[in-house]
């Protein structure tokens, strides 16, 4: 084994090459860190051949990890999961490990082993789905709560198993029972004193150390905070993960929490990425070739089995069913506890170093497989529910209703329309695919009607024929010319107005079809532009007229812009930005003494919207403008038709 800082050389060199490379090829970071502990471990090339330090060094990025989860909780909202935590967690914990258990026993394996497999599988991975919950702001979502709730309950059960694992393998010891009890006093003495420290002593402490003005202090006192509480319950036997969790939610309330929460979150981000390399070390591709059929039926097994179990449970517990089915879903995997416990056994003799290999590919499998389930869980819960429910009971538009507005999307700005359409007396219809959306607009009394608006049924079912107006209310550019291309053909002379995000799209909807589009972030630029001219006491008449020429120049003057060193090419659908770029014309530049006529600027989708010539500017210069040396040209249109504009003015 190498040195330490050869050794810490190597696995950051690993990690960086592995999470440059993942990238690029649009794959999570986890399977980077995964892999690269693969590479790195004594199943690999043997750079890591004793794993121990390695991971309880990695376990410190659980610790911050749980504390960041902490800090966006508090005490309301864990009361308010009780349900949850105290229903579904401990109905999960036994409903999965027991038929693992019963199925281990069937195959002759010791009854010892059966029970630590099945504790091991009834985890799932608090690193993995905390980090995703986060990064992706849902941790106060439905399926937020609902995964949070049940990931608390397994590692308050992990701490328990850890306790009993000694015991069962030396029954000498004590009586299980005896033991659980005075885990479970200590897990509440624990609660009860962070709680009175957090509440009435760190808001103090915090508060004398913001008065230091000094960032290194704080930043030491938040990593302080985390391991303290790490610490105080690695002392009283319990998870460091727990102390730090409570720590964290204690000063949840307080409003040194986002300070707090930027400053550990490089640390947390390391260490985490530590753990899943240390993850990785466990993983024996030998083994793997070896038992592959078995470890792909047992991960492919857990998992189903997991989600609909989770699903089935958070719905007896009146979840809605999209919440209870995207939980289990991302609660399929094992979980980084279950590592340890299987470790723990295997030091304790319990079993062997192949036994637990294959518990631990099992589990790393299922892991592997995480990323991926976790950010395509929206799409995939919707399918399966498409799949298996009836559609909600949404009646089609009836016969007397006419001259309505139909709407299609229902999000904010969709919701923001219904409301003043409705103020103003006008009948709206909606349509949208969100289940629950759909659920609590109908029980509101809103008409909202399920299903894709870019087919013919469901817009003749939310009466197209009969309406006035069609205003297509979500920004995607392709959907909207697909719904205007359907729209047109069941009702020619219908009116549609069409929400974009800017003006990349604005031709191509216009000669779709669309009576007008509303460019968002032109809106806004035009909204600001009023604001500041009212403050600066521009009369409101003289103001009123700006904002009526520009839309019906189509908001002209406002066309593309200067993106700077960030540019992108095009849009997340492929189709390329419009831009604006200068073009300074020198004496050798070929076209000089040109025409803008000569150049052909239209067929290339490129117009100048402005010439600068010395102390004179030509807005929309006509097309028999003749070039000079020192010209400035302003052009607009797309990136690679600007680019060889620019070529042919200089190079010709």
């Amino acid at each position: 084994m190498p040195d330490a800082l050869t050794l810490v050389v190597i696995l950051l060199a690993t990690a960086v090459f592995a999470v440059v490379l993942f990238r690029r090829l649009h794959l999570p970071p986890i399977l980077a860190y995964l892999g690269a502990g693969v590479l790195a471990g004594p199943g690999g090339l043997g750079w890591v051949d004793d794993t121990s330090g390695m991971q309880y060094l990695a376990e410190f990025g659980i610790v911050f990890l749980l504390f960041s989860l902490g800090l966006e909780f508090s005490i309301p909202r864990l009361l308010a999961l009780r349900r949850v935590v105290f229903g579904a967690g401990p109905l999960q914990v036994l409903l999965t490990g027991l038929p693992v258990l019963l199925i281990m026993w069937l195959l002759d394996f010791p009854l010892a082993i059966a029970l630590i497999a099945g504790g091991a599988f009834a985890l799932s991975s608090t690193a993995i789905v905390i980090r995703d919950l986060i990064a992706r702001g849902a941790v106060n979502t439905g399926y937020g709560r609902a995964s949070t709730g049940i990931l608390l309950f397994q590692d308050l059960a992990a701490v328990i198993m850890l306790v009993l694992l000694p015991v069962l393998a030396h029954p000498e010891i004590g009586d299980p029972f005896i033991t659980a009890g005075t885990t479970l006093g200590k897990a509440l003495l624990l609660f009860f004193g962070i709680y009175v420290i957090g509440k009435w002593v760190l808001p103090r402490a915090l508060e004398e150390t913001g008065r230091a003005r000094s960032d290194e202090v704080f930043v030491m006192t938040a990593l302080l905070l985390a391991l303290l509480a790490a610490w105080v319950t690695h002392a009283l036997g319990l998870s460091m993960a727990l102390g730090a969790f409570l720590a964290g939610m204690m000063l949840g309330e307080s409003h040194f929490r986002h300070q707090i929460e930027a400053d550990i979150r490089p640390f947390r981000d390391l260490l985490l990425g530590l753990f899943f390399m240390g993850v990785g070390m466990l993983v024996s591709p030998q083994l793997f070739a070896k038992h592959w059929y078995w470890i792909l039926l047992g991960a492919a097994a857990l998992m189903v089995f997991k989600s609909v179990l989770i699903a089935a449970l958070l719905t007896l517990l009146g979840e809605r069913k999209e919440t209870a089915l995207r939980s289990g879903i991302m609660l399929a995997q094992g979980g980084e506890f279950g590592f340890v416990l299987v470790t723990l056994a295997v030091s304790h003799g319990l079993m062997n170093s192949e036994q637990a290999g294959i518990l631990i590919s099992i589990a790393v499998l299922t892991m592997a497989a995480t990323p991926a389930l976790l950010e395509h869980s929206r799409t995939l819960t919707r399918h399966l529910l498409r799949r298996w429910e009836q559609e909600p009971d949404t009646p089609a538009v009836d016969e007397n209703t006419s001259g309505h507005v139909l709407l299609c999307g229902y999000g904010r700005v969709g919701q923001n329309l219904m409301r003043y359409l409705n103020r103003f007396h006008h009948q709206a219809v909606a349509i949208d695919t969100d289940l629950v959306r759909i659920q609590e607009a109908s029980q509101a009394g809103e008409r909202i009607i399920f299903g894709d608006a870019t087919r013919k049924e469901i817009l003749e079912r939310a009466g197209i024929h009969r309406a006035s107006l069609l205003v297509v209310t979500f920004d995607d550019a392709r959907q909207a010319e697909r719904i205007l291309h359907t729209a047109h053909q069941l009702c020619p002379d219908l009116r549609i107005l069409v929400r974009t995000r800017d003006d990349t799209h604005l031709d191509e909807l216009l000669q779709a079809g669309a009576a007008e589009v509303v460019p968002e972030v032109l809106e806004a630029s035009l909204m600001l532009v009023a604001h500041a001219l009212m403050m600066l006491d521009t009369p409101f008449g003289k103001v009123l007229a700006m904002l009526r020429q520009s839309r019906r120049e189509r908001y002209k003057l406002l066309h593309g812009y200067y993106h700077g060193e960030s540019l992108p090419t095009s849009d997340s659908a492929g189709n390329p930005y419009r831009l604006l770029h200068a073009v300074t014309l020198d004496e050798q530049a070929a076209c000089i003494g040109k025409t803008l006529g000569d150049l052909d600027l239209p067929a290339r989708k490129v117009e100048v919207q402005t010439l600068r010539r010395q102390e004179q500017t030509i807005h929309h210069p006509a097309a028999d403008q003749t070039l000079m040396a020192g010209d400035i040209l302003i052009l607009y249109g797309p990136l690679e038709a600007v680019e060889a504009i620019e070529e042919k003015l200089l190079g010709g």
